[in-house]
């Protein structure tokens, strides 16, 4: 197994299904109170460049849960000390290292230079961690992802990246449906499109993009560090709102779902996500499971 846990893209298929079905275990044992504390003694730190609800919230909860102790860093790196300087300094002092910065390079660099597992818990290239947990969450309510159509709408960013890099382990259709000039990283499609185990494609029309889909997926049209293009992307986005007229095009039992924070009235409306369809606070909650579940394989790996 990797050392680290940047990118789907560096698991194989059998060890990335290995982690969910841990994560489903350690969903249990917390569900019905069994004792599961496999990291008892170990401390992690937190090292975030950006405000969080649910990463932050989750990693520590569940490290508290494993047995371990969490130390929240909150500092841009690279402004008092560089990325290479703080990960030699925590690999003296911690166990593992959770990272959510704005560059990915960020926690390449911290990978490099730290003799820990370090785990990437955002960037602005991919976001592993929530798709890991929305894989979990799929298996859930469909049994599995072989076979599903899923529709990302929106913004070809680094949610879209590790729900392309995870096409290329699982067998299923991924179509990113966005404006032209919205597709994001061109090596994460070329990628995706020769090592996919079903399709990955881009529609630009919004109602045939997601034509027959199981799942619809969004996510908010400007991420953090895009604050500035808000106004502009509004107007772009808007044909590509997720309301109850785009979800009639998917199929009629289509899932919603969506990382979250979701912006209510932009990317979707209130009807969809307070729908029965919508499962994205299950995908929040098995945030807590998954990353339990890279916590525990890469620190025991470690020994």
């Amino acid at each position: 197994m990797h050392p680290n846990f940047l990118s789907l893209a560096d698991f194989s298929t059998e060890e990335l299904s290995d982690l969910l079905n841990l994560a489903d275990l350690l969903k249990e044992q917390q569900r019905t109170g069994v004792d599961h504390r496999e990291l008892k003694g170990k401390v992690v730190a937190m090292v975030f460049e950006k405000p969080s609800l649910r990463t932050r919230m989750t990693f520590e909860a569940g490290i508290f849960q494993l047995g371990a102790h969490a130390i929240f860093y909150p500092d841009k790196l690279g402004a008092r000390e560089s990325e290479a300087d703080v990960a030699r300094n925590l690999t003296r002092w911690v166990d593992a290292i959770v990272a959510r910065t704005f560059r990915h390079e960020s926690v390449e660099i911290m990978a490099e230079y730290a003799s820990v597992p370090v785990v990437n818990a955002l960037t602005d290239r991919l976001h592993p961690c929530q798709v890991l947990a929305d894989a979990q969450t799929l298996r859930e309510h469909r049994g599995g992802l072989d076979g599903l159509k899923i529709a990302f709408v929106g913004d070809g960013n680094n949610m879209f990246a590790s729900w392309a890099n995870l096409a290329t382990r699982f067998p299923f259709d991924l179509t990113l449906v966005c404006p032209e000039g919205y597709e994001g990283d061109e090596a994460i499609h070329a990628f995706a499109a020769k090592e996919a185990k079903g399709s990955v494609s881009v529609s630009n029309d919004p109602a045939e993009g997601v034509r027959g889909a199981d799942v619809i997926y969004t996510d908010v049209w400007a991420s953090m560090g895009q604050e500035d293009e808000k106004s502009a992307r509004a107007l772009v986005f808007a044909p590509y709102q997720v309301n109850a007229e785009l979800m009639s095009k998917a199929k009629s039992d289509a899932l919603f779902m969506h990382c979250l924070p979701a912006h209510r009235g932009e990317e979707v409306t209130d009807e969809v996500i307070e729908s029965d369809q919508s499962i994205v606070f299950d995908e929040a909650e098995n945030r807590l499971h998954a990353q339990k579940a890279i916590l525990v394989a890469l620190m025991k790996n470690r020994g």
